[in-house]
C-alpha cells in the first residue's frame, strides 16, 4: 500500500483549488462578467484579422495576475495563433 501517494493526491486537489479560487478572486478584482470577456476576445479577433489570418477555435483569451509592487493586479493573456500574415499594400 502506497501511504505516501495518498498525501500527493490530497495536495494536488489541494494546489487545483487554490488555482481556482485565485482565478475567481481575479475576476473578481477585475471585475469582467462572462460576456464582457466575450466581447473583448471578439473585437481583439477582429482586430488582428486585418493583419493576419489567425486560428479562431484555438485563440485564448483568460484573466490571470501579474505581481505589482501593491500585490497582485489582473492581467489579460491572449494565445493567438497565426496562421499566416495579410499582405500590406
Amino acid at each position: 500500500m502506497d501511504f505516501f501517494g495518498i498525501f500527493s493526491s490530497k495536495s494536488a486537489s489541494k494546489e487545483v483549488a487554490k488555482e481556482r479560487l485565485k482565478l475567481i478572486l481575479i475576476h473578481d478584482r477585475a471585475d469582467l462578467s462572462p460576456e464582457l470577456l466575450q466581447n473583448i476576445k471578439e473585437e481583439i479577433m477582429m482586430v488582428i484579422s486585418k493583419y493576419a489570418d489567425i486560428d479562431k477555435e484555438e485563440l485564448e483569451i483568460k484573466m490571470t495576475s501579474t505581481e505589482e509592487q501593491e500585490g497582485n493586479s489582473p492581467a489579460l493573456i491572449a494565445s493567438i495563433p497565426i496562421k499566416k500574415m495579410k499582405k500590406r499594400r
